[in-house]
């Protein structure tokens, strides 16, 4: 979705073309497209491509750094690209990028097939009971999210409040610090912080378990996270069926 935004956002004076398409590779090992270093195997290849004003080869290696934008004041975070590099590390992949001015771009994402494994692990997860009736604080600044979580867990059982301001997220719990069982809360969020919100949260109520949800990788230890109440991180995007797992072990082992 961040890659396709991007696109549509390179194309929007002049339209264009975007490509998506997928394939299989076989790598060998030093023969990978990408990368020597890639472990050999199946791999699938997603390619996302645009003939849009293309990148400035002097910003090229810049694109995926957290905060870093091209866009006007008002247009984006420049987390996008940020988050879609700390996506496919999270999934041992590997992303490449080419651009030309005035041509386009195309994102190459190879992602390593899952094996019968990792598909034996899922089921074990979804087998584990998941269902509760907890009272559980969502904040996030993205209000579709913040939508869809809310249904999810409401599916559930769990009872939702939402905000997807964290200064008004904070006064809800404030004025209410024992009507929640658990706070997920973003990390990346104007104003304050998920970080800053799980600070103030938990110097009000010491022992609320706090899941943070980040779309690239912070820089905090876990003793720091402890301190804030924080018990648990889960990267974007969300995989429903794990996160169900992760709210009920910090549910029923809240001070682990």
């Amino acid at each position: 979705m961040n890659l396709c935004t991007n696109a549509a956002h390179a194309m929007r004076d002049n339209g264009g073309v975007l490509d998506v398409s997928i394939s299989g590779c076989l790598t060998s090992g030093n023969s990978h497209p990408i990368t020597p270093s890639t472990k050999k195997g199946p791999y699938v290849n997603l390619k996302v491509s645009d003939t849009g004003h293309g990148i400035d080869p002097s910003v090229l290696d810049k694109i995926f750094d957290p905060f870093f934008t091209t866009k006007e004041q008002g247009e984006g975070t420049g987390l996008g690209l940020s988050v879609v590099y700390g996506i496919i590390k999270s999934y041992d992949g590997v992303i490449h990028v080419e651009s030309k001015i005035g041509q386009g771009s195309t994102f190459d994402i190879y992602l390593p097939c899952v094996d019968q494994e990792s598909r034996e692990t899922g089921k074990e997860l979804e087998n584990r009971p998941l269902n509760g009736s907890e009272r559980i604080l969502v904040v996030d600044d993205e209000k579709d999210l913040v939508v869809v979580m809310s249904q999810f867990l409401g599916s559930m059982g769990y009872e939702v409040t939402t905000s997807t301001s964290s200064p008004e997220a904070l006064k809800i719990f404030c004025d209410e610090p024992h009507g929640f069982d658990l706070v997920i809360t973003d990390m990346t969020m104007p104003q304050m912080t998920g970080l800053k919100l799980s600070q103030a949260i938990h110097a009000t109520r010491p022992e609320i378990p706090i899941i943070l949800s980040t779309g690239y990788d912070i820089d905090i230890t876990e003793n720091e996270a402890k301190a804030n109440g924080i018990r648990k991180f889960v990267s974007k995007p969300i995989r429903f069926n794990e996160f169900s797992v992760l709210i009920r072990h910090v549910l029923d082992r809240p001070s682990t």
